[in-house]
Protein backbone atom coordinates (compact mmCIF):
# COMPACT_ATOMS: atom_id res chain seq x y z
CA UNK A 1 0.00 0.00 0.00
CA UNK A 2 1.20 3.60 -0.69
CA UNK A 3 0.68 6.82 0.75
CA UNK A 4 0.70 9.50 -1.54
CA UNK A 5 1.03 13.37 -0.77
CA UNK A 6 0.40 15.79 -3.38
CA UNK A 7 -1.06 19.81 -4.25
CA UNK A 8 -4.42 20.22 -5.54
CA UNK A 9 -5.83 23.37 -5.81
CA UNK A 10 -4.01 24.83 -3.19
CA UNK A 11 -4.48 22.06 -0.74
CA UNK A 12 -2.29 19.57 -0.20
CA UNK A 13 -4.49 15.69 -0.06
CA UNK A 14 -3.51 13.15 1.40
CA UNK A 15 -4.35 9.87 -0.06
CA UNK A 16 -3.98 5.51 0.09
CA UNK A 17 -3.87 3.51 -2.90
CA UNK A 18 -2.61 0.02 -3.92
CA UNK A 19 -1.05 1.07 -7.31
CA UNK A 20 1.71 3.78 -8.32
CA UNK A 21 4.05 3.98 -11.78
CA UNK A 22 4.64 6.07 -14.68
CA UNK A 23 1.90 7.66 -16.23
CA UNK A 24 0.52 6.29 -20.00
CA UNK A 25 -0.89 9.60 -20.24
CA UNK A 26 3.45 11.08 -20.72
CA UNK A 27 6.60 11.68 -19.43
CA UNK A 28 5.94 14.19 -16.01
CA UNK A 29 3.14 12.02 -14.70
CA UNK A 30 2.57 9.78 -11.76
CA UNK A 31 -0.32 6.95 -12.12
CA UNK A 32 -2.10 5.93 -9.25
CA UNK A 33 -5.06 3.07 -9.23
CA UNK A 34 -7.17 1.08 -6.41
CA UNK A 35 -7.47 4.25 -3.91
CA UNK A 36 -8.58 2.85 -1.05
CA UNK A 37 -10.58 4.66 1.61
CA UNK A 38 -12.24 3.09 4.69
CA UNK A 39 -15.26 0.70 5.04
CA UNK A 40 -18.65 1.70 5.88
CA UNK A 41 -18.92 -0.31 8.83
CA UNK A 42 -17.61 1.77 11.47
CA UNK A 43 -20.86 4.31 12.94
CA UNK A 44 -18.30 7.63 12.98
CA UNK A 45 -17.47 8.71 9.35
CA UNK A 46 -14.84 11.28 9.19
CA UNK A 47 -16.48 14.10 7.12
CA UNK A 48 -12.76 14.49 5.09
CA UNK A 49 -12.95 10.77 4.04
CA UNK A 50 -16.59 10.96 3.18
CA UNK A 51 -15.48 14.28 1.13
CA UNK A 52 -12.45 12.60 -0.85
CA UNK A 53 -14.92 8.97 -1.53
CA UNK A 54 -16.84 10.95 -3.10
CA UNK A 55 -14.66 13.11 -5.24
CA UNK A 56 -12.70 10.61 -6.84
CA UNK A 57 -15.89 8.05 -6.66
CA UNK A 58 -15.88 7.48 -10.49
CA UNK A 59 -11.93 7.51 -10.58
CA UNK A 60 -10.26 4.40 -11.75
CA UNK A 61 -6.82 5.92 -12.45
CA UNK A 62 -5.75 9.29 -11.43
CA UNK A 63 -2.82 11.00 -12.99
CA UNK A 64 -0.82 13.51 -10.87
CA UNK A 65 1.45 16.15 -12.42
CA UNK A 66 4.92 14.94 -11.04
CA UNK A 67 5.67 18.66 -10.50
CA UNK A 68 2.41 17.90 -7.71
CA UNK A 69 3.93 15.11 -6.23
CA UNK A 70 5.07 16.23 -2.65
CA UNK A 71 6.07 12.41 -1.47
CA UNK A 72 4.87 8.97 -1.60
CA UNK A 73 5.42 6.36 0.78
CA UNK A 74 5.20 2.75 0.08
CA UNK A 75 3.49 1.87 4.19
CA UNK A 76 2.82 -1.36 5.75
CA UNK A 77 -1.12 -0.26 6.53
CA UNK A 78 -3.58 2.20 5.60
CA UNK A 79 -3.81 5.62 7.66
CA UNK A 80 -5.85 8.77 7.80
CA UNK A 81 -6.99 10.64 4.58
CA UNK A 82 -6.26 13.93 4.94
CA UNK A 83 -6.90 17.41 3.16
CA UNK A 84 -4.23 19.93 4.42
CA UNK A 85 -4.15 23.67 3.93
CA UNK A 86 -1.56 24.32 0.82
CA UNK A 87 0.63 27.33 2.91
CA UNK A 88 -0.18 26.67 6.83
CA UNK A 89 -0.29 22.58 6.23
CA UNK A 90 -2.98 22.69 9.24
CA UNK A 91 -5.81 19.80 8.30
CA UNK A 92 -8.32 21.22 6.52
CA UNK A 93 -12.04 20.75 8.80
CA UNK A 94 -14.49 19.46 6.12
CA UNK A 95 -18.22 20.07 7.29
CA UNK A 96 -20.93 17.76 5.67
CA UNK A 97 -22.51 21.18 4.08
CA UNK A 98 -19.07 21.81 2.26
CA UNK A 99 -20.05 22.19 -1.41
CA UNK A 100 -22.55 23.82 -3.63
CA UNK A 101 -24.73 25.45 -2.18
CA UNK A 102 -28.55 25.81 -3.10
CA UNK A 103 -29.83 29.28 -4.10
CA UNK A 104 -32.48 29.66 -1.55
Amino acid sequence: MFKIIFHNQNKVYELFCRRVSGSDVGYGFVEVQELVFETDESLVIDPTEERLREEFADVETLHIPMHAVIRIEQVKKRGTCAIRDGKSGEKVTVLPLDGPRRPR
